[in-house]
């Protein structure tokens, strides 16, 4: 457990995760309140990568709940394994066992194949911290089934029983807001929105997990992904982006943003032909053109628009 905002603050930064005081502020209150942390914003800002340093800086297991629509629960908490059961089955029989007796353990929990809501609920040790990914891409029906998790941390099994968690695990999920969730669910968490980061914040991000840029190749890329965030694009570039590109223009040896560069490099920042095609001929002069004369520093925000 945290002792502090600050240590959270310090842990995340070791860990090269910059946040700021309000995220850590929540982050604290989750953990010491054994509330969910439910996370919200645009994809790429770093709301999975919340979880993951969590779990480091705890010093604990990471149990991932990857959802996706049509999600059942068999997928999300346990599967018998039939092909086992199938075998014993045979193998009492090979060995005589009296045919009332066959079959008669294989609803035993050797039998069991947990999936990441189980294990975390039967996690020995530590306290896991178990992410609920994109939350928002699952069913209704699945979202009813979890808040009934949430609430009481335990499984009912028909044929083995009720299995509780001896110290519920420290929940994180995240949306991307794909669809509005229900209130039933926030109303059992702590909410955070994460944004786009500031420009001196995404400066520092990028100075942290790629250290070996020069700062002047660094600033540019802030400042023109800033610049491309303000434009009504289908899919907006977020951090994640902003990290692949520093690490492309890096590996590619450039030193300083150019026209070509960026053409020559744009399938790292916008995923969709419209948006590449958006960001062509006039308007890529203008962003580079606002991204190179800007003059304010990395602690203001590049100005105008390319449109």
């Amino acid at each position: 457990m945290f002792q502090s905002i600050e240590e959270i603050e310090q842990k995340f930064a070791a860990q090269g995760y910059i946040t700021d005081r309000h995220l850590a502020t929540t982050v604290y209150l989750s953990t010491s309140l054994g509330k969910p942390l439910y996370l919200e914003g645009e994809p790429g800002v770093g709301k999975t990568e919340v979880a993951k340093v969590l779990a480091k800086s705890l010093d604990t297991d990471l149990i991932r709940l990857q959802c996706y629509e049509g999600l059942d629960t068999n997928l999300a908490l346990y599967e018998w394994n039939y092909l086992r059961q199938m075998l014993e089955v045979r193998l009492q029989e090979a060995r005589g066992v009296a045919k009332d007796k066959i079959g008669a353990n294989i609803f035993d929990e050797q039998f069991l194949l947990e999936r990441p809501l189980l294990r975390a609920i039967q996690h020995h040790g530590r306290r896991p911290v178990l992410l609920i990914d994109e939350i928002d891409r699952s069913d209704d029906e699945f979202e009813a089934f979890l808040l009934e998790v949430l609430s009481d941390f335990q499984i009912t099994i028909p044929e083995v029983g009720t299995i509780r968690a001896e110290q519920p695990p420290f929940v994180v999920l995240t949306s991307n807001r794909t669809r509005e969730m229900h209130d039933a669910l926030k109303r059992r968490c702590l909410y955070h929105w994460i944004d786009y980061p500031t420009l001196e914040k995404e400066l520092d991000i990028v100075l942290t997990k790629v250290p070996e840029i020069k700062e002047l190749l660094s600033i540019q890329v802030c400042k023109f992904m800033e610049l491309l965030r303000r434009e009504d694009f289908y899919k907006r570039p977020g951090v994640a982006e902003t990290l692949d590109w520093a690490n492309a223009l890096l590996s590619l040896g450039i030193e300083e943003l150019d026209q070509h560069v960026i053409e020559s490099t744009m399938s790292c920042i916008l995923k969709y032909r419209q948006d590449q095609e958006k960001l062509a001929g006039d308007n890529l002069q203008k962003a580079l053109a606002l991204t190179k004369n800007f003059k304010g520093g990395p602690t203001v925000s590049a100005p105008g628009s390319i449109n």
